[in-house]
């Protein structure tokens, strides 16, 4: 997260930027929610001045370009010295180069298209889960040589300890490189006086990039590419740790959520499989569990109710074992019904799945309003709604929500009006703002499709970024980084995933949530509406400028300390 200044990133912070200069080599730094293309010139003079609360990530770019090469780039991170001796430590800074894609055509709908190199996945400078050096590999993250008249970056993730000392902290970071003075960047960092929970209110189901991985490695090991990694369990758990520190839910293993038939027809969890789940929970956080669908064990809801029902009773069994009431179970029982035929399926499965009344939520991806008075609605089949961004209803989502449903929300493509559309050349700002324009209408979700990780569209996703390439015959459209956040971390010199730029400006859009869904419990949430409508319009107006919500932001964190203080 952070707050506005003339450039910021994603994080919990507040920056202004450092450039240097030395001869013919520049270095500034960026905090804004923007991309920051090779072509681009260098900024003004600014050091950093990073804003966030306790527990919540706080990040800026740094930038450097040159008239000629300049070989060995590193940059060193230092630590944050605050009041009354207190310490952030340079080790909880995580750092990474940021690898840039040549973009030549626009995707679907977008009008403002730039052709150029835009920065996405982010090389980190050691391994994500263990910390220990990278061997070689095909991107490495430093020493980096710049080519001459060519921008290129640097990110910097900063955790806000959980017991950090309110207050100022300052320190320095330097940028390093072979046969040049070190550029010097002050960094100032203000610790606002309250935490983010460890365990976030916006719920997501984003899928998982290990099952990816799992059939990503097959495919390419069957055809003689590259092998498969040797330790999936190592390559599972950096998963689950990447999307923890986004704030995302990482998914179990499928068995902990597959219960055992017993011989009276009955279903149960194992003691072990509640204590390995509750493990898995705890460690990364996690707020949401997808159950598998109800079809795996019945074949007709109807004529099977007692073994549906049975089945579901071993969740309820499960949930109570897990004591973890923030967490939500629910089965993803129906994906965009858009013929009659669909909706004839919900309207059996859903009413079928909800009279049990287990702790079973039942998902459909749908709007409130129904597509074809024809069809009937699906009103008494639907525990949670997940409407497209544009096809949110208002009115029909708030009778909804008074009889005890929940709204999500998701994107897909590029619909047919103008949202906060995820491809790559878009701004980064659409990856943060729909956190916003959720909390305005009472969504308490987000999903996407593809596991993060949809790759199979092409060869080398560092190299290529037409993940969705629908155009045939001079028709279709093309979706750049469509149905991906992140990388295979193999090209960066470890096997699982790699994130990229717009997976962190998600997550700072989840962390600006935080701010408000703590206002709300605090009985403020009125007066955060007052702050987030003019930003946060609607799904189809939105505030452009990222420095606003930065603003915002502040203007929210101003609000909880003083709600903390009375």
């Amino acid at each position: 997260m952070k707050i506005k200044t003339l450039c910021c990133t994603i994080g919990p912070v507040f920056l202004l930027g450092a450039a240097i200069s030395n001869a013919a080599w520049q270095v500034w730094t960026v905090q804004e929610t923007v991309h920051v293309l090779r072509d681009t010139p260098p900024d003004k003079a600014k050091d950093v001045a990073l804003v966030g609360a306790r527990n919540e990530w706080v990040s800026f770019q740094i930038l450097t370009r040159s008239d000629a090469a300049v070989k060995g780039i590193n940059v060193e991170p230092g630590d944050l010295k605050g009041p009354r001796g207190a310490v952030i430590r340079a080790a909880a800074a995580v750092l990474y180069r940021q690898h840039q894609l040549e973009l030549t055509l626009p995707s679907c709908r977008n009008d403002n298209f730039k052709p150029g190199w835009y920065p996405d996945a982010l090389i980190p400078f050691r391994h994500p889960l263990t910390k220990q050096p990278l061997g070689e590999a095909r991107f490495k993250a430093v020493p980096f040589d710049l080519p001459a008249d060519e921008t290129h970056g640097f990110w910097v993730d900063i955790l806000v300890p959980a017991d950090a000392k309110p207050g100022k902290y300052r320190g320095a970071y330097r940028v390093t490189a072979d046969g040049r003075d070190a550029s010097k960047i002050a960094v100032e960092m203000t610790v606002w006086d309250f935490e983010l929970p460890r365990v976030s209110t916006l719920q997501t189901a984003l899928g998982t990039p290990a099952d990816r991985l799992h059939s990503y490695y097959a495919k390419r090991a069957k055809a003689g590419k590259e092998p498969e990694p040797k330790d999936w369990d190592a390559v599972e758990a950096q998963v689950a740790d990447e999307l923890s520190r986004h704030r995302i839910n990482a998914t179990p293993p499928s068995a902990l959520l597959t219960p055992q038939k017993e011989a009276d027809g009955s279903y149960r969890f194992t003691a072990g499989q509640a204590d390995a789940l509750r493990k898995f929970v705890d460690t990364y956080h996690v707020n949401a569990l997808q159950t598998p669908h109800p079809r795996s064990v019945v074949k007709d809801p109807d004529t099977e109710r007692d073994r549906l029902h049975a089945w579901l009773k071993s969740f309820d069994r499960l949930a109570a074992d897990l004591n973890r009431p923030f967490v939500t179970f629910f089965t993803y029982l129906k994906d965009e019904p858009n013929t009659e035929e669909e909706y004839r399926y919900v309207q059996k499965w859903g009413p079928a799945v909800r009279a049990a009344k287990s702790v079973v939520k039942v998902m459909v991806v749908e709007q409130t309003k129904t597509q074809d008075p024809k069809w009937g609605d699906l009103n008494g089949a639907v525990d949670i709604w997940c409407p497209l961004f544009p096809l949110h209803d208002e009115e029909t989502a708030a009778q909804r929500r008074a009889l005890g449903e929940t709204i999500w929300t998701y994107t897909a493509l590029c619909q047919r009006a103008p949202t906060p559309w995820w491809q790559i050349d878009f701004p980064l700002l659409n990856y943060r703002v729909p956190s916003w324009i959720a909390w305005r209408y009472h969504m308490c979700g987000l999903l996407y499709w593809g596991g993060m990780s949809y790759w199979s569209g092409v060869d080398d996703l560092w190299t290529d970024p037409k993940t969705l390439d629908r155009r045939k015959n001079g028709k279709g459209s093309l979706y750049q980084g469509e149905g991906t956040l992140v990388y295979p971390g193999r090209a960066a010199g470890y096997d699982g995933i790699a994130p990229s730029l717009r997976l962190k400006a998600l997550r700072d859009g989840i962390q600006d949530y935080e701010y408000l869904a703590i206002l709300e419990r605090a009985g403020l949430g009125d007066e955060a509406r007052k702050v987030v409508l003019p930003l946060a319009g609607s799904w189809f107006n939105w505030e452009k400028d990222p420095a606003a919500y930065d603003k915002a932001r502040a203007t929210l964190a101003a609000m909880i300390v003083k709600a903390k203080k009375k």
